[in-house]
């Protein structure tokens, strides 16, 4: 048996020419890149370049200083706020209400755009999208607003349908056990039309003679959905599921510190609205700047966990 020729080495002549297309390529669609070149200068200049600004976490910052001379503290700041007698439950606060959010509101949009795909009625589905996405366009102060009137103990709507029923008046906004309640579902009410988008156009691009088939087969609109549907949207929801781990802590301090009062405080007081308060209000820059730190640190952790538990178990995942 006669052996095998030995493989040519690669020519560099090849690569140069790989290179020589892919500059052609560029030059043909300049315009495409021109118009790329605006979003990059943006993360560069606003999320890239201020990152030299966590090193101010292990610094006593001193705004006549700088950040360069400011003197170097170590883990100074994160040994007192590891120690304080407030982390556990600034931890516990962040963490229960960013799992509510996800448990919670992660599926909604996607049980909404099954539902939405299903409906066969033109009208019916217009108005059932562009009623859920509306609230995505009011502003966190307008929702909050809203949700002031409608759960004002004297004058609300909720508190008024709780007295004909001959209950109580209830002082939602000002008990602390009904601040993640009220929170989460205020999300979703707001969210959910607009997250349905991303599953609703993944819905759309799955072959129609799958479902065809599965209807030839006898199989009901259940079934359709749980063996074509739901298969067919699930490295998106996959994505997105990483992604909001990714942002898992980034709960969103405008909407908690605006719902925020000393009677709810126990429970509102979160990491961001902690930072916020400590370091802009207060000046502790430093000290702010561990906590937030921390809080990144741990969004980070887990989008790398999740992502590669994904890739390892389902072959979807960002990288």
């Amino acid at each position: 048996m006669q052996a095998e020729a030995a493989k040519p080495a690669a020519s560099p002549r090849g690569g140069l020419k790989q290179k020589h297309v892919l500059w052609k390529r560029a030059l043909i669609r300049y315009q495409l890149y021109v118009m790329l070149l605006i979003p990059v200068i943006w993360y560069i200049l606003f999320k890239y370049v201020p990152m030299y600004g966590i090193t101010i976490a292990f610094k006593d910052f001193s705004a006549t200083k700088g950040i360069m001379d400011s003197p170097w503290a170590g883990f100074k700041h994160f040994d007192r706020f590891f120690s304080s007698v407030y982390f556990w439950d600034l931890l516990w606060n962040t963490i229960s209400l960013s799992a509510l959010q996800l448990i919670v509101g992660f599926p909604i949009p996607i049980l909404l755009a099954l539902l939405l795909n299903e409906i066969r009625i033109g009208w019916l589905k217009k108005l059932l999208q562009n009623t859920t996405y509306i609230p995505h366009f009011l502003s966190i102060i307008v929702l909050v607003g809203m949700l002031n009137i409608f759960l004002d103990p004297e004058t609300g709507k909720v508190n008024q349908m709780l007295t004909m029923l001959g209950m109580d008046p209830v002082f939602f906004m000002k008990k602390a056990e009904w601040f993640q309640a009220i929170f989460v579902s205020s999300g979703i009410w707001q969210h959910m039309g607009w997250g349905s988008i991303i599953y609703l156009a993944a819905l759309s691009g799955i072959d129609p003679t799958l479902y065809e088939a599965a209807k030839i087969d006898g199989a009901t609109r259940l079934r359709r959905i749980l063996h074509v549907s739901i298969p067919g949207i699930l490295p998106t929801v996959i994505i997105l599921f990483i992604l909001q781990i990714g942002s898992l802590m980034d709960v969103g301090f405008e909407k908690a510190l605006l719902m925020q009062n000393p009677l709810n405080a126990s429970r509102s007081d979160i990491l961001p609205t902690f930072v916020y308060k400590n370091g802009i209000q207060g000046g502790q820059f430093s000290y702010t700047a561990a906590a937030g730190l921390f809080n990144t640190l741990i969004d980070f952790t887990l989008l790398l966990l999740v992502n590669w538990f994904a890739r390892k178990k389902t072959g979807s995942s960002l990288w």
